[in-house]
């Protein structure tokens, strides 16, 4: 489906020819038919020669509703711009296209109405040179009469075209179904409608409503007034809401794929067609079917951060503009450069950020991405656009590969540096080097680990870890010739204290694993459960605990805290009379 807003100054005939063109009444209501004008957003559609459906989103010419026509003009990806040939070039056909201009629309026609009523070369020349100075220069251009059907034919041939050279859009990317309507429909419930741009519609599918996140589900599709199960871009779609009242929906709302976007009240922006020193500090912001309050701060000589009136789900690469409603004209076509911009708290940090600006162009890239963020959720990144085609580093985080080494050296810095202010500490807790590097998780500083660092029991040790410092390894020879004899004995408090071993050296010693805690200040060599497992087993099975005790020739206060360590390791098994097996 080709779908096409109309553009134009008021009562040059956009909906004489839509309805010329389709057979039905866009002008929706009473009052609009009375006038003779269109004052909301009219709907009409009809087959073209080739057999596709062109729909039309007609909008009001009238300078007093110009939010109206920009709610219908956002989310479509082609105009019609109309222009009267006995009446020429006028003030809305230059706001209508000004409008046009800033939403970035590049596909349409110029169609120059009431041929009959004065030769329409002079319309089309002025009505062509306007238009070569925007984003629709070149397009074709079609003189018609609604009245007696001259160039209509003409008009479906140019229309089958412009359908030839609209972008497909992807049809499995996320929804973001501006709403431009709402109403009751009794017996069905709540129904909005809206141009479907990306993504794919199925009844029962469960979306988000923007304003919170509010789950809805689709009770019922229709596309061009008849129901459907599915509906795929470009389309004019109506969604039969279950779960939503009436009055939770308005215009520039929207209905959203859930997970793959985030509203944000702040975005970086490039600003086309002024300067944004001329910008006043509070303008309207239209974008989708959505009309914002919006305030401007200056950044660089066409960038600038805005401050949204209300949160949006808007994208990297988004356009929109920016309208005085006051003084009644475009200000400016508006990029979306950045929806997580950083705060601008710290002294020269403006100045700073629009250098960084003036290098984007509005195109979502990850590696670029990356690049000015170092670290980057992904799902940040899938909710701003950005295609994500690099694999997470540590849980769902991505890094920009130079960031990432240059964290890696700090972090053997960080390391080293510990190891000689405390030589005594089995390396450095994740923790603490989590927040040295300032970093948002702890799976960042164990990915950053690599040899010759080793992540041990919570802690990052150095390659020189494993290496006791020269009096503790003294002190451990001399309580070792202890264990030479006696195996199974620990050492008492005072032969600790005799050689040298305090609670901080015994606490480095058992961290660097040269010996072996088995509670307290029960100590024994590393080794010590194999080989009290290869005496036992020499026992008649099950032995006792005091016969363990006298096989091991060591006292109850070891030999408890000792089989019930090979209890947890499962070298032993204890049985319901308190005695105890080897496992083979």
């Amino acid at each position: 489906m080709l779908v096409v807003a109309t553009a134009g100054h008021v009562d040059h005939g956009k909906s004489t020819l839509v309805r010329a063109l389709t057979g039905m009444e866009p002008d929706r209501w009473a009052e609009e038919r009375r006038r003779g004008m269109t004052i909301d957003l009219g709907f009409a559609w009809t087959a073209l020669p080739s057999g596709r459906t062109v729909a039309f989103v007609d909008v009001p010419g009238h300078e007093r509703f110009v939010p109206n026509m920009l709610a219908g003009v956002g989310p479509v990806p082609a105009a019609v711009v109309v222009v009267a040939a006995d009446a020429g070039w006028m003030p809305q056909s230059a706001e209508h296209l000004a409008a046009l201009d800033a939403f970035g629309v590049r596909h349409g026609l110029l169609v120059v109405t009431r041929a009959d009523l004065a030769d329409p070369a002079a319309a089309m020349a002025v009505a062509g040179a306007e238009l070569a100075a925007t984003s629709l220069a070149g397009v074709e251009a079609v003189p018609v009469s609604a009245v007696t059907g001259a160039g209509l034919a003409d008009l479906r041939a140019a229309l089958d075209r412009l359908a030839n050279q609209v972008p497909v859009p992807v049809p499995d990317g996320p929804v973001r179904l501006w709403v431009d309507r709402c109403f009751t429909v009794r017996g069905s419930g709540t129904v909005v409608t809206g141009t479907l741009g990306g993504g794919r519609l199925r009844v029962d599918d469960e979306l988000e409503l923007t304003g919170g996140g509010e789950p809805v589900r689709v009770r019922g599709l229709h596309r061009l007034g008849v129901a459907c199960a599915e509906a795929v871009p470009v389309a004019r779609v109506a969604v039969n809401l279950r779960g939503v009242a009436r009055d939770r929906i308005s215009r520039g709302d929207a209905l959203l794929t859930p997970g793959r976007f985030r509203a944000t009240d702040l975005v970086d922006v490039r600003l086309a067609g002024v300067a944004v020193t001329d910008l006043p500090v509070t303008l309207t912001l239209h974008v989708g079917s959505a009309a914002v309050p919006v305030r401007v701060r200056p950044l660089g000589p066409d960038t600038a951060r805005l401050r949204l009136g209300r949160p949006l789900p808007l994208l990297v690469g988004d356009r929109a503009l920016l309208r005085d409603p006051g003084r009644r004209y475009v200000a400016g076509g508006v990029t979306v450069l950045d929806v997580l911009p950083p705060p601008l708290a710290r002294r020269g940090a403006a100045a700073a950020r629009a250098a960084v600006l003036a290098t984007l162009d509005g195109r979502p890239d990850v590696a670029g991405e990356l690049r000015r963020r170092g670290l980057a959720r992904v799902a940040d990144l899938v909710r701003a656009g950005v295609p994500v085609t690099v694999a997470p580093v540590a849980g769902d985080w991505l890094a920009d590969p130079q960031h990432l080494s240059r964290l890696g050296d700090r972090l053997a810095v960080a390391v080293a540096e510990h190891a000689r202010a405390h030589p005594l500490a089995a390396g450095v807790p994740v923790e603490e080097l989590r927040r040295h590097l300032d970093l948002p998780d702890r799976a960042l500083v164990e990915a950053l680990v690599r040899p010759p660092l080793r992540l041990v029991g919570g802690r990052v040790v150095g390659p020189g870890a494993a290496v006791l410092p020269e009096p503790l390894a003294r002190a451990l020879a001399l309580v070792g010739e202890d264990w030479a004899a006696y195996p199974f004995r620990a050492p008492d408090a005072d032969r600790l204290a005799a050689v040298g071993l305090g609670a901080r050296e015994i606490g480095a010693a058992v961290r660097a694993g040269a010996l072996l805690r088995l509670t307290g200040n029960v100590l024994l060599l590393p080794g010590a459960p194999q080989r009290a497992v290869r005496v036992l087993a020499g026992l008649p099975q099950p032995f006792t605990l005091s016969a363990a005790r006298q096989a091991l020739d060591t006292t109850r206060r070891v030999a408890v805290p000792l089989l019930e360590l090979l209890d947890r390791q499962g070298l032993t098994r204890r049985l319901p009379d308190d005695a105890r097996v080897v496992v083979d």
